[in-house]
Protein backbone atom coordinates (compact mmCIF):
# COMPACT_ATOMS: atom_id res chain seq x y z
CA UNK A 1 0.00 0.00 0.00
CA UNK A 2 2.56 2.78 0.50
CA UNK A 3 4.70 1.27 -2.11
CA UNK A 4 1.92 2.19 -4.32
CA UNK A 5 1.05 5.41 -2.88
CA UNK A 6 4.80 6.61 -3.34
CA UNK A 7 4.52 5.65 -7.00
CA UNK A 8 1.14 7.72 -7.42
CA UNK A 9 2.93 10.79 -5.79
CA UNK A 10 5.77 10.67 -7.69
CA UNK A 11 3.93 11.92 -10.50
CA UNK A 12 2.26 15.35 -11.32
CA UNK A 13 1.27 17.31 -8.08
CA UNK A 14 -1.88 16.99 -6.92
CA UNK A 15 -2.67 20.38 -7.13
CA UNK A 16 -2.48 20.02 -11.13
CA UNK A 17 -4.72 17.09 -10.73
CA UNK A 18 -7.19 18.91 -8.85
CA UNK A 19 -7.61 21.63 -11.00
CA UNK A 20 -8.11 19.75 -14.19
CA UNK A 21 -10.83 17.61 -12.56
CA UNK A 22 -12.80 20.83 -11.77
CA UNK A 23 -12.29 21.98 -15.71
CA UNK A 24 -14.10 18.53 -16.51
CA UNK A 25 -16.40 19.05 -14.29
CA UNK A 26 -17.65 22.45 -15.55
CA UNK A 27 -17.68 20.87 -19.05
CA UNK A 28 -21.16 20.55 -20.04
CA UNK A 29 -22.50 17.79 -22.51
CA UNK A 30 -23.86 19.73 -25.42
CA UNK A 31 -26.13 16.33 -26.51
CA UNK A 32 -27.67 16.21 -22.64
CA UNK A 33 -28.13 19.75 -23.09
CA UNK A 34 -30.47 19.40 -26.21
CA UNK A 35 -32.21 16.16 -25.32
CA UNK A 36 -33.68 17.86 -21.89
CA UNK A 37 -34.78 21.17 -24.69
CA UNK A 38 -35.90 18.41 -26.87
CA UNK A 39 -38.18 16.65 -24.12
CA UNK A 40 -40.33 19.41 -23.92
CA UNK A 41 -40.95 19.48 -27.43
CA UNK A 42 -45.29 18.98 -28.05
CA UNK A 43 -44.69 15.57 -29.52
CA UNK A 44 -42.17 14.62 -26.86
CA UNK A 45 -44.19 15.17 -24.08
CA UNK A 46 -46.90 13.56 -26.07
CA UNK A 47 -44.86 10.31 -26.31
CA UNK A 48 -43.85 10.77 -22.83
CA UNK A 49 -47.08 11.12 -21.15
CA UNK A 50 -47.87 8.22 -23.11
CA UNK A 51 -45.11 5.95 -21.97
CA UNK A 52 -46.11 7.36 -18.06
CA UNK A 53 -49.10 6.14 -18.75
CA UNK A 54 -47.83 2.57 -20.00
CA UNK A 55 -45.97 2.39 -16.86
CA UNK A 56 -49.14 3.27 -14.19
CA UNK A 57 -51.02 0.50 -15.97
CA UNK A 58 -48.68 -1.94 -16.10
CA UNK A 59 -47.88 -1.07 -12.26
CA UNK A 60 -50.84 -1.11 -11.21
CA UNK A 61 -51.32 -4.99 -11.97
CA UNK A 62 -50.20 -7.63 -10.04
CA UNK A 63 -49.42 -9.85 -13.06
CA UNK A 64 -49.12 -8.67 -16.62
CA UNK A 65 -47.14 -9.65 -19.93
CA UNK A 66 -47.48 -6.13 -20.77
CA UNK A 67 -44.72 -4.18 -21.07
CA UNK A 68 -43.81 -0.64 -22.55
CA UNK A 69 -40.91 -1.13 -24.81
CA UNK A 70 -42.68 0.31 -27.63
CA UNK A 71 -43.86 3.17 -25.94
CA UNK A 72 -40.31 3.81 -24.40
CA UNK A 73 -38.58 3.69 -28.09
CA UNK A 74 -41.40 6.12 -29.46
CA UNK A 75 -40.30 8.59 -27.17
CA UNK A 76 -36.67 7.66 -27.19
CA UNK A 77 -37.32 8.13 -31.07
CA UNK A 78 -39.26 11.16 -30.98
CA UNK A 79 -36.71 13.02 -28.28
CA UNK A 80 -33.31 11.13 -30.60
CA UNK A 81 -35.07 12.52 -33.93
CA UNK A 82 -35.91 16.08 -32.52
CA UNK A 83 -32.07 16.43 -31.49
CA UNK A 84 -30.23 15.31 -34.66
CA UNK A 85 -32.09 18.29 -36.48
CA UNK A 86 -29.95 20.78 -33.94
CA UNK A 87 -27.19 19.41 -32.30
CA UNK A 88 -24.59 19.39 -34.86
CA UNK A 89 -25.07 23.10 -35.76
CA UNK A 90 -23.72 23.63 -32.17
CA UNK A 91 -21.02 21.81 -32.26
CA UNK A 92 -17.87 23.32 -33.32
Amino acid sequence: MVFEEKIIMNGEPEDEEEEEEEEEEDMVDPLETMRLKCAETEHCVHTQERLEDCETRVGSRSSTAEDCTEELFDFLHARDHCVSHKLFHSVK
